[in-house]
């Protein structure tokens, strides 16, 4: 769990004037930053989110096209190769798996017929071609939650073994005693989510706990995206790191459901959804067994997918210090393309994330040309497979080409600021490390200010390539634009970040826009340069705060070097 921040110290925090921190010094990196540039940002958003490269999904043409771009740009940008062994890329192994599914659930003397996409989105990953579960009992177990930290365990000690539970997507909202209205800040960090309200902790749950399958009921406001987005990454190939087990010894099936769906099961169960989902938010709640059997018949179509993280260097000049790494990352991957759709069938990523690819590029072709390069070593690494499940990152962190403990920090970028210069930095995850402090001395040099996730029930910490970091202990850094756009009014940000949630987010219609502009772009690039370097220059390594869930694996770690 994080360190708690109290209102008035945050907004303490959010208020200091530029005075309270230390000027910082960037005169040995001002020419990277006099480099940056938005016109090379804008032609690398255009190649990558063409239709040429074809929404550039793992193990596709669109990868191999990607790969190409991307090894190019950056020997171009005078970095080395990062792999130790001399190349460009890091093979990640995957599996991508099609599933075709048929599910039914016998209930109250008649047997529902789930439809696919209507009803449900369900596969296996599981790299056997018939997966089979049938006459599963369900059980609806709230939250699926077992979090000791709150005293709070949804399953009661009861064996679910065999079985298909029932979940609600995110963490219990439970009201504050003292306002109803609000969330308790003392209890799964109130308004934001824990990772416990993630869709992969539920199927990590079900999977400890032994279930046959897990259906996620979804819901816009607590998913954070629409079922379309579900429909739109799960019902289609997914992938996977491929493992020695073939992943049997995960759950067999994986679902999510429609909110509606959830309510029909229910009612034909004898029970009312909206009853049981308000049982669900007391630590009393025990499972309710629906009286229902589940069916599941999964046909998957397995392929080995050789996709790659690529990878470039910029060798520190300190002699000592030059053994440590500062890594900079973007997804370079987005979900390709869907011929069963009319009309557009690219999903082109314009914005998630050749973006940040782009922002990324530039920033190491800055960085490359400085005459003197940081004290520290930097690597610039695009991860593959962040749709599906941030897997090239899980595998980088799993397998790191340079020594865990021997890095300092990931820097991460997941979608840049298409759309002006704001005069506002907000930090997913404020409050976790140190790093939170020097992107404080970095903002109050250029008279910006910093804010926490202003969406913080998104759960955005949990969702992008810094998190597979931070899980192994290397602590990471993850920011927003902000949403105080100058010249705009107040809410103007706000309302375009709703807006593309709501229309691009995931879909065919990504595209770069007429009016977007790449100052802002250039505004976050320099924003990380400035972070990287006041790591790269500096006496003190990045550390997380006490009280964050990510620093005991730091700890330790650092302790076993």
């Amino acid at each position: 769990m994080k360190t708690k921040l109290t209102l008035p110290l945050l907004l303490l925090l959010l208020l200091l004037p530029a005075a309270a921190f230390a000027a910082p010094d960037f005169t040995g990196l001002q020419p990277a930053l006099d480099a940056m540039s938005g016109d090379r940002i804008k032609h690398h958003i255009a190649v990558l989110a063409s239709d040429e490269f074809e929404g550039r999904a793992p193990g596709s043409a669109g990868e191999e096209k990607t790969v190409a771009y991307l090894r190019g740009a950056l020997a171009a940008s005078g970095l080395q190769p990062g792999n130790p062994d001399g190349t460009w890329t890091q093979d990640v192994p995957i599996v991508g798996i099609t599933s075709k599914t048929t599910s039914s659930v016998a209930v109250g003397g008649q047997v529902m017929a789930l439809e696919y996409i209507n009803d449900i989105v369900a596969i296996s990953r599981r790299t056997t071609p018939v997966t089979d579960v049938k006459d599963s009992d369900v059980v609806f177990v709230g939250y699926g939650v077992q979090a000791p930290e709150y005293g709070w365990d949804d399953f009661k000690g009861v064996d679910v073994r065999g079985k298909t539970v029932v979940m609600l997507i995110n963490d219990p909202a439970i009201p504050d005693p003292k306002d109803a209205t609000k969330l308790d800040p003392d209890m799964f960090k109130g308004r934001a989510m824990t990772y416990y309200g993630r869709w992969t902790y539920k199927y990590e749950k079900a999977t400890e706990l032994g279930a046959a399958a897990c259906l996620v009921v979804h819901e816009t406001e607590p998913a954070a995206y629409p079922w379309a987005v579900v429909v739109g990454s799960w019902g289609r190939e997914n992938f996977d790191l491929r493992r020695p087990d073939g992943n049997a010894s995960r759950v067999a099936v994986e679902a999510w459901i429609t909110l509606e769906t959830a309510q029909k099961l229910c009612a034909a169960a004898g029970q009312d959804f909206a009853a049981l989902k308000k049982a669900a938010l007391s630590r009393d709640f025990r499972p309710v067994a629906l009286g229902a059997k589940a069916s599941f018949h999964v046909e998957n179509t397995v392929r080995d997918v050789a996709s790659r993280n690529v990878i470039g260097l910029i060798p520190g000049s300190d002699p000592k210090l030059k053994d440590e790494y500062i890594v900079v990352t973007a997804h370079w991957d987005h979900i390709g393309r869907d011929p069963r759709l009319p009309g557009d069938q690219i999903f082109n990523g314009a914005l998630d994330n050749a973006s940040g690819t782009a922002t990324v590029l530039e920033m190491a072709r800055a960085l490359a040309a400085l005459p003197v390069a940081p004290k520290r070593s930097f690597l610039f690494t695009f991860v593959t497979a962040e749709e599906q499940g941030l897997l090239g990152s899980k595998y980088y962190a799993e397998n790191p080409l340079y020594a865990a403990d021997r890095t300092l920090a990931d820097l991460n970028i997941d979608g840049s600021n298409p759309y002006g210069l704001v005069s506002d930095v907000e930090i997913v995850g404020y409050g976790n490390s140190t790093i939170d402090d020097l992107a404080h001395a970095v903002a109050a040099s250029e008279g910006r200010t910093i804010v926490p996730d202003v969406n913080p029930q998104r759960g955005s910490f949990y969702r992008s390539d810094h998190f597979e970091f931070a899980k192994v202990g290397i602590p990471a850094f993850y920011a927003g634009a902000g949403k105080k756009f100058i010249g705009r009014p107040d809410g103007w940000g706000q309302q375009k970040s709703d807006e593309y949630i709501a229309h691009d987010y995931h879909k065919p219609s990504d595209h770069v826009k007429p009016d977007w502009t790449y100052d802002g772009m250039v505004q976050n690039g320099s924003f990380l340069l400035k972070i990287g370097w006041l790591a790269s220059e500096g006496d003190k390594w990045p550390e997380w705060k006490p009280g964050a869930e990510f620093k005991a694996r730091r700890d330790a770690m650092l302790r076993d070097k």
